[in-house]
C-alpha cells in the first residue's frame, strides 16, 4: 500500500506540473494588457489613494481519496473535509477534519478502530506564479488530535505448547472497547495545488508525522490512529497522504493606509 501512495502521489506531481506549465504558456499573451491596466489603477483619483484591496480567498472541499478506498475496502470507512484561508501574499491558515473506522486484522488479533480527527496550522507557498495564475507549491506544519475508541474483536491465547491447535478467543477478559482515546501528533507537510478550471483546485499532499502525545488502552496497544495511520511501539514516526478538490470563495476587505505626512 505504502508503494502504490508514492507512486500515485509522484503521478499527481508530473501531472500537476504539466498543467501548470500549459497555463503559464497561455497566460504569457495576456501580460500586455494586464500591464495597461495597471496603468490605468495608477492613474486612479487621489480619494481612492488611502485605501487598499486585500485580497482573502477561502478554499474548502473535500480528500477524494478516502470515499475512493471505502467504495473499494471492506475494512475502511473515511471521510475528510479540507480547507485553508488566505491571509497574506504566500500565507494560509489551513485545517482538515475527518473521521475513520478500519478494521485491522494479523497473525494474532483482529481489532477495529473508530473516531474522528482535526488538523491546524499554516502553509507557506513556495511558488512564484505568473500573472493571473494561482497555483501554490507548499510547505506546511500541522498539529492534530484525534477522539478514538479501540475495539479488540478476537485474538489468539498463547500458549507454550503445540498438541492442540492455537485457539482463538472471542469472548476474553481483554476484548471489548477502551473508549475515548487520544492522540495528539505533528505534521510536515509537503504538496501542491493547481488550478484546474474556475475557482476549482486540484491538489495533493504528503505528510510526514511524529506523534506528541499517545493515550494507551489497557492490555492493549494504540496501533492505530485516525488521521495519522499505524502506530508501532518501536516507531513514533507515520506519513500519511492526501488528494484534494478544493472550490474557491474569494472575498475583498478594504484595509486603511495612512495618507504620507506632509513635511
Amino acid at each position: 500500500m505504502n508503494n502504490k501512495l508514492i507512486w500515485l502521489f509522484i503521478i499527481s506531481c508530473l501531472f500537476l506540473s504539466r498543467v501548470t506549465v500549459a497555463q503559464e504558456n497561455e497566460k504569457t499573451t495576456e501580460e500586455i494588457t494586464v500591464e495597461t491596466a495597471e496603468e490605468k489603477e495608477v492613474e486612479a483619483p487621489e480619494k481612492n489613494a488611502n485605501k487598499e484591496k486585500i485580497t482573502l480567498a477561502l478554499r474548502a472541499g473535500i480528500d477524494l481519496y478516502k470515499p475512493i478506498r471505502t467504495q473499494f475496502d471492506n475494512q475502511f470507512q473515511g471521510i475528510e473535509f479540507v480547507g485553508d484561508l488566505k491571509v497574506g501574499e504566500r500565507l494560509y491558515i489551513a485545517s482538515e477534519i475527518g473521521s475513520e473506522k478500519r478494521t485491522i486484522e494479523s497473525e494474532n488479533l483482529n481489532f477495529t478502530t473508530s473516531g474522528g480527527y482535526i488538523k491546524l496550522g499554516i502553509d507557506y507557498n513556495m511558488y512564484n506564479n505568473w500573472v493571473g495564475l494561482n497555483n501554490d507549491i507548499f510547505i506546511g506544519l500541522r498539529f492534530g488530535r484525534s477522539i478514538h475508541t479501540q475495539t479488540l474483536n478476537n485474538y489468539l491465547v498463547y500458549i507454550n505448547h503445540h498438541y492442540w491447535d492455537t485457539p482463538v478467543t472471542e469472548s476474553g477478559f481483554a476484548n471489548g472497547d477502551r473508549e475515548t482515546l487520544s492522540t495528539g501528533w505533528l505534521e510536515i507537510v509537503f504538496g501542491t495545488k493547481v488550478e484546474i478550471s474556475s475557482k476549482f483546485y486540484l491538489g495533493i499532499s504528503l505528510r510526514v508525522n511524529r506523534i506528541l502525545s499517545n493515550q494507551q488502552p489497557d492490555n492493549f496497544g494504540n496501533l492505530y490512529v485516525p488521521g495519522f495511520n499505524k502506530v508501532t511501539d518501536e516507531n513514533n514516526f507515520g506519513a500519511s497522504f492526501n488528494y484534494t478538490l478544493t472550490y474557491s470563495l474569494p472575498f475583498r476587505l478594504k484595509k486603511k493606509v495612512k495618507a504620507p505626512e506632509a513635511f
